[in-house]
C-alpha cells in the first residue's frame, strides 16, 4: 500500500507495537488513535486505561478528553482519580504509558508545559496532567509524535515528564525503577534509546523517506542504528480501520 498519508504509517507503526497482553495507559490525542486501532485490529484483548479513571475501556470513537462520555460508557468500571493513580498506576498494575508531547529532547524528555522561558513563555501549554506520574510509574513507554524542528530540541525549556534524564543512569540516580521511553514514533521514523546512552537513536526509517529528511527535522544531530530497518508500510486492513475510526470519530463530534 502506498495511498497513506505520514500520520497514518505514524499511528499505524504505533499501533503495532501492543498486544492482547498490555495493560495501557492511554493519553489523549494521537496515543489514544493508536492504542485504539491496535484494539481494533491484532490486540482486541488489550486492556486500555484512562487518567479519568475508566478502565478496560472500548470506546466507539475517539474521546475529545478524559472527560469524555463515550469512555465511561463503553468502560468495564470506572475508578475514582485517586484510586487510579495510588493503586493502579503507582502500584505497578500499568505495563505500557502511551504518551505525546509539544517538545521532546534526544533523551526522550518531554515539555508540556511552556515553550521559551518559563517566566516569559511565548506560549503556555496545558501541562502535565498525570503524564509525569505516568512517565515514571508504567513499565514503560511509548511516545508518538510528529517530526519538526520547534518539537524535536536540542535542550528543552522545561521538563515535564522525565524520560532518560541526561543519559543512561539518571533515572536509577532518582530513584525510578521503571524502564522509561523504549519507542519513540514519529511520522519519519522510529526511534529507540541507544543501550549504552540512552540517546534515541533511529532504528527504522518510513518507506520513502531519506536520513536527510530526518536530520532536517530535528533539533540535535541524529544518531543511527549499525542496522537500520525499513519500516513495514501500512496494509489494506489497517488503513481502513483507521479511518474509519477517525471517520466515525468526526460525525459523532460534529453532531
Amino acid at each position: 500500500m502506498s495511498d497513506y498519508q505520514p500520520n497514518e504509517i505514524m499511528t499505524i507503526a504505533a499501533a503495532r507495537l501492543l498486544t492482547n497482553e498490555d495493560v495501557c495507559f492511554v493519553g489523549i490525542g494521537a496515543p489514544s488513535a493508536a492504542c485504539n486501532l491496535a484494539r481494533l485490529t491484532h490486540a482486541p484483548k488489550i486492556t486500555l486505561i484512562y487518567e479519568s479513571g475508566t478502565l478496560s475501556t472500548r470506546p466507539t470513537v475517539l474521546p475529545l478528553s478524559i472527560g469524555d462520555g463515550e469512555l465511561c460508557d463503553t468502560a468495564l468500571t470506572t475508578v475514582s482519580v485517586p484510586e487510579m493513580f495510588r493503586y493502579w498506576l503507582q502500584g505497578g498494575r500499568i505495563t505500557t504509558g502511551f504518551l505525546g508531547g509539544a517538545q521532546i529532547d534526544r533523551f526522550a524528555n518531554l515539555n508540556t508545559t511552556v515553550v521559551g522561558p518559563y517566566d516569559a513563555p511565548k506560549v503556555r501549554l496545558p501541562g502535565g496532567g498525570g503524564a509525569p506520574e505516568i512517565a515514571i510509574h508504567c513499565g514503560q513507554i511509548f511516545i508518538i509524535m510528529a517530526m519538526g524542528q520547534r518539537a524535536f530540541m536540542d535542550k528543552l525549556p522545561f521538563i515535564t515528564s522525565l524520560g532518560h534524564g541526561t543519559g543512561k543512569g539518571s533515572r536509577e540516580a532518582l530513584g525510578v525503577k521503571t524502564r522509561g521511553p523504549t519507542q519513540l514514533i514519529t511520522d519519519l521514523c522510529i526511534f529507540e534509546p541507544d543501550a549504552e546512552t540512552s540517546e534515541l537513536t533511529v532504528t527504522s526509517i518510513h518507506p520513502g523517506v531519506t536520513r536527510e529528511q530526518i536530520q532536517a527535522n530535528c533539533g540535535w544531530p541524529v544518531k543511527f542504528a549499525a542496522e537500520v530497518r525499513e519500516t513495514r508500510a501500512p496494509d489494506a486492513t489497517e488503513l481502513s480501520v483507521l479511518r474509519d475510526l477517525h471517520a466515525r470519530t468526526k460525525a459523532a463530534h460534529a453532531a
